[in-house]
């Protein structure tokens, strides 16, 4: 059985100038309701986040609410999936505003031996595994991470150095194509024909059904992004050649 919640803020806080308002909060907010057990703890946690960031609150209540998901066992992958999953919903500002909270919470540095190490310490999503299934497909190292697979599958894709994908196309019969958002270090993303397009933390790609493209790291820096798959009928990505040296080495000069 769970420890019941016991609050006193609203006393603490307000008890002499609003002893009413006092008494709600943390005796019917808190002492009833967050002591339901019909929802656990941890999905109230992060349901509150949820309905905060909708609102757009993103101060010192929404901390406390991440702190408190945190404590009760929300990880840092989940919190990511959650509010990357609300952003679609609620407003993309209104994430990034909650990131930037979330990664004070969840600030658990870990002690870098690697250079991949070091790089995670500065990025809020996971680097993930190795992307072995895809590898044929990359010139050098890249990792994979998924957000989210439900819904709209959203996985973060980590380049190393000077890594990239080969020339690609996303086909389907409707819908489909791909969104790319830079989440950590910087990157380049080229379509067939065009100059190559520089990426930054924050920096949105919309990748039309069709468009031959290719996506990863400059010569010296890391490069993650948030790969959002567009729902499909007969979706089907179609691998071409790699780039070539010199076309990449013209891409990030």
């Amino acid at each position: 059985m769970s420890k019941k919640i016991v609050q006193t803020a609203g006393r603490d806080a307000l008890g002499q100038f609003a002893p009413e308002f006092a008494h709600f909060n943390d005796d019917i907010l808190f002492g009833e309701n967050w002591n339901n057990t019909d929802i656990d703890v941890k999905t109230r946690c992060i349901i509150t986040v949820v309905a905060l960031m909708a609102q757009g609150i993103c101060d010192s209540s929404m901390k406390h609410h991440l702190q408190n998901a945190k404590n009760n066992g929300v990880t840092k992958e989940e919190i990511a999936a959650a509010v990357t999953h609300t952003a679609f919903y609620a407003g993309w500002p209104k994430a990034w505003a909650v990131f930037n909270l979330a990664k004070e919470v969840w600030n658990d540095k870990i002690t870098a031996s690697t250079e991949k190490e070091k790089y995670q310490n500065t990025v809020f999503f996971p680097v993930g595994a190795p992307n072995d299934a895809y590898a044929k497909y990359f010139k050098g190292q890249s990792y994979l991470a998924p957000v989210s697979k439900e819904q709209v599958f959203i996985a973060n894709v980590t380049f190393e150095p000077e890594c990239r994908n080969n020339w690609h196309i996303h086909n389907a019969e409707k819908g489909g194509g791909q969104i790319l958002i830079c989440v950590g270090g910087e990157g380049y993303y080229q379509e067939w024909g065009k100059p190559a397009v520089k990426m930054n933390v924050g920096d949105v790609i919309n990748i039309p059904v069709g468009v031959k493209h290719w996506h990863g790291a400059g010569k010296d820096k890391w490069f993650s992004h948030l790969a959002v798959e567009v729902p499909a009928e007969n979706g089907k990505t179609e691998w071409c050649e790699p780039v070539s040296d010199a076309e990449y080495d013209k891409a990030v000069k």
